[in-house]
């Protein structure tokens, strides 16, 4: 008999040395040299709010939503996880006193219809992990918006799969410029977080490779994001961390991915089942009913349930992605370093001025002439700073909060705050306007308000609603008798501006009443500034709906949350959200049918002859822009050109968009491009459509198919617009991606 004490272990050859092999056979090369303890040791992750100071935990976890421990004989190092899609989070100050940039929300990002904005976000989010000391972010958001009222569509890239794919792409592409992992999640259509731990959501096939997956095809494809991040919810049946279609089939086989799939923090169900479906690494192992990849992972290898290979297999996949991204030639540095938050301050800025929408403007009410003498700002807390949403991509951002309000129930109480980036609107304004009176009246008395308005030249009201992870918004109507508000502010004064703060559309029963509009989303931790800049007009706005708005709640394919009547209980409604919610709870599990397969947002609306409040790619600006000379191209590839014009006075930016339609089908966005102009300049803009978007999913081959024949293509402001149209012949493809 062998004594295992005695047994050598194999040979370590130094993982950091350079060679010429593909990331794959440096890790195949690594895993040969592994003993088995080791290789399981990179199975799963500690989540350290609940791990630290336990029995067989590491002792050096920064406080943050993951680790893993280092293998140093091999030069492996340890894997330091933080949640990120909005900066380097820190939800509830868990890391006392760590700031980080905050940027806007995800839907600003994806209203610039920009992939260079998405990519110095990313880069400059990564580059702030790498001085923390974190080497994977949780990035890469990239579910398509179903649902207006979802809490998580402020942190995701709109309902188009192409915006959505390529923004999330060039994102992750950012963020991994900087020798540091990024995710793309959360594979896949985890489209609301009512239920989200227990929901079944069913889509056909074809449905679901035209929307929701063509999303993240095109995300991974551009991104090369080192790892996928699986779901919660099942999909048709099966939950998505153990489901063999999505991890296997589709991920390996057809899209041929070679990096590891690691589970959402208690997405995981199942220790065989899940690691022969295709998935790789359990994460947060503390957040699960066990710990599946751990002691119970070693027990099914050795009997055999789960086979050698496999494990060899996930454990290829995890030091392919940490190998592909730098993390062994370029080691995390050994201390914090230094962080140029001003300069990054600047990107957050940028970055909201592009994507803050203006949706209204009678009478040119805005830009604000600086010779306004009384202006009125009220209610959102805008004496003080900017609202941002909440969950575990809250950034404790530079600055601090101003307002901090803690959640007394709900399924997000134990992790999100209400909480507010110290960046004041009013200070903002009063530094652009400095020879005017500028008042601000907080807005819990209308009556009050309206008084204030009464007497000034303009006044500005700041809505919110706040959104956040795990819970739903339950209705579409702005909280806390803030319609009431507007319109006791609006019969005083007509020339009242609505600026929102929200995580998606708001219904908007004053719409023709007040004389402007704009959308700011949660703009970030220069928010305040990028608002001002818009209403003064130093910035113009360029930003354009990544989503669209319904003039109703029942305009959209399901009007609330669906499941809200199986959880008739709080205690049901967080845990079925929320992996540590109520301990006694046992909610019940329900399906969602998305009736409207690949009609997602704007399709749907088009499919259904519904006009929406604001549509898909709709935003104003403060020059005027025109197109001509529209040309199109057949055959087997659509290609668009154009001129555009700007018609204005101001230097500013436009967003063509082209939409291609075949026989009587629903319009589709197959590209666009933000161009900057000088007034009077024109500019020969040509795209080529992507080939996805014009074909439709073949089951039975198993394959991409355009269809031969006539299309109608469009070049427009927005989806609703007439635009340029004209028509084509396209040529019959079959393809596989």
């Amino acid at each position: 008999m062998v004594d295992a004490r005695t047994q050598k272990r194999p040979a370590a050859t130094p993982a950091s040395a350079p060679v010429k092999i593909s990331a794959e056979a440096r890790a195949a090369k690594l895993v040969k040299q592994m003993t088995r303890a080791e290789k399981l040791q990179l199975a799963f992750s500690f989540f350290p709010p609940q791990a630290t100071g336990k029995s067989g935990s590491p002792t050096d976890m920064i406080p943050s939503a993951g680790h893993v421990p280092p293998i140093p004989r091999l030069g492996i190092p340890a894997l330091r996880e933080s949640d990120a899609s909005l900066g380097v989070a820190n939800q509830v100050e868990q890391r006392k006193g760590d700031v980080a940039t905050a940027l806007p929300a995800g839907l600003a990002t994806a209203a610039t219809f920009d992939p260079e904005f998405a990519y110095r976000g990313g880069a400059m989010i990564g580059s702030e992990a790498r001085a923390k000391r974190f080497n994977i972010l949780l990035a890469g958001g990239v579910n398509l918006t179903r649902d207006p009222w979802n809490g998580r569509n402020f942190e995701y890239l709109g309902e188009d799969p192409l915006l959505a794919g390529v923004m999330a792409g060039e994102a992750i592409r950012g963020v991994q410029s900087n020798h540091i992992v990024s995710t793309v999640k959360h594979y896949a259509l985890n489209s609301q977080e009512t239920g989200r731990m227990v929901l079944n959501a069913r889509i056909g096939e074809a449905a679901l490779r035209e929307s929701d997956l063509l999303a993240f095809e095109i995300a991974i494809e551009r991104g090369r994001p080192g790892s996928v991040m699986c779901a919660y919810n099942q999909l048709n049946g099966e939950y998505a961390c153990e489901n063999r279609v999505l991890l296997t089939d589709i991920l390996r086989k057809d899209w041929g991915y070679k990096g590891w799939v690691m589970s959402d923090w208690g997405g995981v169900h199942s220790t065989a089942k899940a690691a022969l479906a295709g998935l790789d690494q359990q994460s947060g192992k503390e957040l699960d009913k066990q710990p599946y990849f751990a002691a119970p992972l070693a027990a099914a290898v050795a009997d055999g349930s789960v086979p050698e290979a496999r494990l060899d297999e996930m454990i290829t996949r995890i030091l392919t992605g940490v190998i592909e991204n730098g993390l062994l030639d370029h080691p995390m540095p050994a201390t914090a370093q230094p962080i140029d938050y001003a300069t990054n301050a600047v990107i957050a800025q940028r970055t909201a001025e592009a994507g803050i929408v203006l949706l209204k403007n009678d009478n040119a009410i805005l830009p604000l002439a600086r010779t306004a003498k009384r202006i009125v700002l009220i209610g959102g807390h805008a004496d003080v700073g900017v609202l941002s949403g909440g969950g575990s991509s809250q950034v404790r951002s530079v600055g601090g909060a101003p307002v901090e309000i803690p959640l007394t129930s709900g399924a997000a109480a134990s992790f999100a705050r209400v909480t507010w980036h110290a960046s004041s609107p009013l200070a903002a304004i009063r530094k652009l306007a400095p020879g005017a009176e500028i008042s601000f009246v907080d807005g819990r008395d209308p009556a009050a308000a309206a008084a204030a308005a009464k007497h000034a030249d303009v006044a500005i009201v700041f809505a919110t609603q706040w959104q956040t992870e795990a819970q739903d918004a339950e209705t579409l109507v702005l909280p806390d008798n803030q319609d009431a508000l507007i319109d006791a502010v609006v019969a005083a004064n007509r020339k009242t501006v609505v600026i929102l703060e929200t995580g998606g559309p708001v219904l908007m029963p004053w719409i023709d009443r007040v004389a402007g509009v704009i959308q700011a989303w949660y703009p970030g931790q220069r928010g305040g500034e990028a608002i001002a800049g818009i209403v003064f007009g130093m910035v113009n706005p360029s930003g354009r709906l990544p989503i669209t708005f319904p003039r109703s709640a029942d305009q959209a394919p399901r009007p609330a949350p669906v499941g809200l009547e199986t959880l008739k209980t709080a205690a049901d409604r967080t845990a079925a959200a929320n992996s540590n919610g109520a301990a006694d709870a046992a909610p019940t599990h329900f399906p969602i049918d998305y009736q409207e397969g690949s009609d997602v947002g704007y399709r749907w609306y088009a499919a259904k002859k519904l006009t929406p409040l604001f549509p898909f790619g709709h935003g104003l600006s403060y020059s005027s822009f025109a197109y001509a000379n529209l040309k199109v191209g057949g055959g087997t590839t659509l290609t668009v050109s154009f001129d555009v014009t700007n018609k204005g006075a101001r230097a500013g930016a436009d967003v063509p968009q082209v939409y291609v339609a075949h026989a009587s089908g629903a319009p589709r966005l197959a590209a666009f491009k933000r161009v900057m102009l000088k007034p009077g300049e024109s500019r020969h803009v040509t795209l080529t459509a992507e080939p996805r978007i014009l074909a439709d999913w073949d089951v039975t081959g198993h394959q991409w198919h355009i269809a031969g024949g006539s299309y109608r293509v469009k070049v427009a402001k927005d989806v609703a617009d007439a635009g340029l149209v004209t028509e084509t012949v396209l040529a019959e493809r079959r393809f596989a991606k």
